[in-house]
């Protein structure tokens, strides 16, 4: 009879006894390999009679296979003993009784028909394994059969184990993986705290149970068999009342988990071990015999863990092979710890560098609002070279800037964070627009040859109403009128910052009360489905459908605005990062804005007081004059002395009336402590004590000393 193999395994030569490689199969060398089976039993071959072209059973997908169960093996049994009793010789494999004399045997597997049956079955010749020359006890499947489904179980398993990103999709593929295929139950206890890479762990040893699973009582098990729960077993697998071990040096545990190998806990030290991991008064029911394997988890340098396989005493207990199978799973599960948590602190330290590149709050100048939103290009690249700034400057204006370094990585972090950098000490000596490019090129040319980026850089200034522009390759910014209407800024494109040797151009433009000023990257309008410029013209028609749903007088709401805009983005637009930055202009209306110049002369103080007297007046801020006048006359009087130009005096109302005194000395002035002989040296003293806020700034032409004052302050509360 020729047998045909329906199996997904590849048939193995000298499977059948006949064969003259059979001997190689028998030799004592090759019996230590695990046995593969052509034909598990006589329900996976199929008799040479049958009608060509009749179906064949397809391979069974690729999965995790099923430990064959109590009733599968009982009824192997029975087959087995009955086709080598004297009732089934004198009939065929289809149970017709043709099979004629060429089947008949006496039970001992003899003749030709008894080694033909045996050799289908997967059982050796004499009914004898291979591997320890004893005879199969009823119930147990063949030896080949039973390693190949552990390969099979392993490589699924580890497979299923290895797809986990993080700690929990790692832990929960193994409780996946091993439940209910290999064991009834599951305890996996990980490392407090888990070690990260090549750090020393400090402290004791403390295990936590990270997480438990077991076979549900009503459950559907897709097929594979589980025997259901005994009723009077004392407690279900999943109780536990010790979440918190902490293993103590040369203790049974600690022995068992620096061993590194999985144990059977039948054992006195397992047993001890076992006592110290769930706590005396634990209320887990631990099955007797070879029914529990406590495996510990070794990364790539220490023990992280342990895991806890159970069985119920209705099922087969575990074998010494499976040790290995719990050994590989421990130690495919303790890599993927360890690659879980150095993947987190990655993600952590992006999140850091992210958090710390980008300003966490946007300052709230005067005469303008600010919104801001920022989107890495993917969940996975947490940081990029994209970045925001909004900078307050002397004479309450700001500087607004958006830059883009090529590339969205950890490098590409870091060069933005440098020249953000750059950039916020460039605002602070308030240089034209133009000449912080400028020395943005010279500071990427010094980053390196390859660094190159692209930034707008734009001053406003609410009491002149104008805003002032250079570009440094990026795309041009847009402007949302109060009407609704929207266009598109024309400002020289220039070149990309780190190109070096060329000059940059700024514009300046009016910026209208009530318009909102929209800083982007490339990020927002460019992806593979449109060009940039297409991106623009979508991204100008969308404000002005945003506008006209809040009416010609009413801009729309800043933020509501930001999340408009990035509702444009389709799936596919997300191949870059995205800074986004608006700026709505509010402005400070004329009259509520005084400035005088002032001749370096012993009467300038005397002007000054008498000129800040009337505005005060004018504004109704008569409770005011007494701290303005004292304050003024101080300031004024430092500039007066070391100036040799012409000194500027402005009061500007906003919601905190400000003053400001410039001149042409660079030198910052700094407040000391004047000692009682001293005529001089108190003037900052009480600016510091009465001001609401004070500072001075240094301009390219000299330095500005400013203070704040509250509206409803007067001279005992004007802090």
């Amino acid at each position: 009879m020729t047998e045909q193999p329906t199996s997904f395994e590849r048939p193995q030569a000298g499977a059948d006894p006949t064969d003259t490689r059979g001997a190689l199969l028998r030799s004592p060398a090759a019996s230590a390999l695990p046995q593969q089976s052509r034909a598990a039993g006589s329900e996976h071959s199929q008799s040479a009679s049958a009608e060509p072209g009749a179906h064949r059973p397809r391979p069974a997908p690729e999965g995790i296979p099923a430990q064959p169960d109590a009733a599968a093996m009982t009824a192997e049994a029975e087959s087995a003993e009955g086709g080598a009793s004297g009732d089934g010789a004198g009939k065929g494999e289809d149970g017709t009784g043709k099979g004629g004399s060429a089947d008949h045997g006496t039970g001992d597997g003899a003749s030709p028909g008894g080694r033909d049956r045996r050799a289908r079955r997967g059982l050796p010749p004499g009914g004898k394994e291979r591997r320890t020359g004893r005879g199969l006890p009823p119930g147990r499947p063949s030896p080949m059969r039973r390693d190949g489904d552990r390969l099979r179980f392993v490589g699924a398993a580890t497979r299923r184990i290895a797809r986990g990103m993080d700690l929990d999709e790692i832990v929960m593929g193994l409780c996946r993986a091993t439940v209910p295929t290999f064991s009834d139950a599951i305890l996996v206890y990980l490392r407090e705290p888990l070690p990260v890479g090549d750090e020393r762990p400090t402290g004791p040893l403390v295990l936590r149970l990270r997480r438990s699973d077991r076979i549900p009582s009503e459950r559907d098990t897709d097929g594979v068999y589980v025997p259901p729960p005994v009723p009077e077993q004392p407690a279900e697998l999943s109780v536990v009342t010790n979440e918190l071990c902490e293993v103590r040096p040369g203790s049974a545990l600690g022995e068992v988990l620096r061993g590194v190998r999985p144990v059977f806990t039948d054992t006195a030290s397992a047993q001890v071990a076992l006592t110290e991991l769930l706590g005396e008064g634990s209320e887990l029911a631990v099955p007797d015999g070879q029914r529990t394997i406590l495996a510990p988890l070794r990364g790539r340098r220490r023990v992280i863990g342990a895991a806890l396989f159970l069985r119920r005493p209705e099922r087969h207990p575990f074998e010494p092979d499976d040790l290995l199978v719990a050994a590989q799973l421990a130690t495919h599960s303790a890599l993927g710890v360890d690659k879980a948590v150095l993947y987190g602190r990655e993600a952590y330290i992006a999140d850091e560098l992210q958090r710390t590149m980008l300003p966490e709050t946007l300052p709230h100048p005067t005469g303008v609002r600010l919104a801001s939103r920022y989107l890495p290009a993917a969940e996975t690249a947490r940081v990029g070279g994209d970045w925001y700034d909004a900078i307050p400057l002397p004479g309450s204006r700001v500087a607004l800037v958006v830059g883009d370094v090529m590339g969205h990585s950890m490098t590409s972090a870091a060069i933005m964070g440098q020249l953000r950098t750059t950039a916020q000490t460039l605002a602070g000596l308030d240089l034209p627009p133009q000449e912080v490019l400028h020395h943005l090129d010279e500071q990427a040319q010094r980053l390196g040859t390859d660094r190159m980026a692209t930034c707008m850089y734009a001053v406003y200034d609410p009491v002149a109403h104008r805003i002032t522009i250079a570009n440094a390759g990026h795309p041009p910014p847009v402007l949302l009128h109060l009407g609704g209407r929207s266009e598109v800024l024309r400002v020289p494109a220039g070149a990309p910052i780190g190109v070096g040797g060329v000059d940059f151009e700024a514009v300046e433009l009016d910026a209208p009360a009530g318009a909102t000023l929209l800083l982007y990257t490339d990020g927002l309008v460019e992806s593979r489905l449109r060009d940039v410029w297409t991106g623009i013209e979508q991204l100008r028609e969308r404000l002005s459908a945003t506008a006209q749903l809040t009416g010609p007088d009413h801009p729309p709401p800043l933020e509501a605005l930001c999340d408009e805009i990035l509702d444009m983005l389709g799936p596919g637009d997300r191949d870059d990062d995205i800074a986004l930055l608006a700026a709505r202009f509010d402005g400070i209306a004329p009259s509520d804005a005084a400035y005088w110049s002032l001749e370096p002369e012993d009467s300038a103080p005397g002007q000054a007081r008498r000129l800040a007297r009337q505005a005060l007046v004018r504004w109704g801020l008569e409770e005011l004059t007494d701290s303005v006048e004292l304050l003024v006359s101080e300031v004024v009087t430092n500039a007066v002395r070391y100036a040799s130009r012409p000194v500027t005096l402005r009061l500007l109302r906003t919601d905190v009336l400000r003053c400001e005194v410039g001149d042409d000395v660079p030198q910052l002035p700094r407040m000391r402590q004047a000692r009682a002989t001293d005529e001089g040296g108190r003037g900052l003293y009480l600016v510091n004590k009465l001001a609401r806020r004070w500072g001075a700034t240094r301009l390219s032409t000299g330095k500005v000393v400013w203070f704040e004052l509250n509206h409803s302050a007067g001279n005992d509360q004007a802090r």
